[in-house]
């Protein structure tokens, strides 16, 4: 395959690299809070911080893998 062929697949690659990274350290973050509320009683406390710990653990990841996908050019 031609390089210029392949330039959209690997687009969507990253693309789909970073969705899933996000998404699923929110969604760990989300429920790992819910549970931590529920077995200690403090309601929105843990949901709060470990939602932005979440958050914050997808960014790093996204950035490194953008990090990484760009140095290879």
């Amino acid at each position: 395959m031609r390089q210029n062929n392949r330039r959209p697949f690997q687009a969507m690659a990253l693309m789909s690299a970073i969705l899933s990274q996000l998404v699923g350290s929110v969604l760990i973050g989300i429920f790992s809070g819910r549970w931590l509320d529920r077995n200690l009683g403090t309601e929105p406390l843990f949901l709060i911080l470990s939602l932005l710990i979440g958050l914050a653990a997808g960014v790093y990841a996204m950035l490194r893998l953008v990090q990484h996908f760009f140095s290879g050019e």
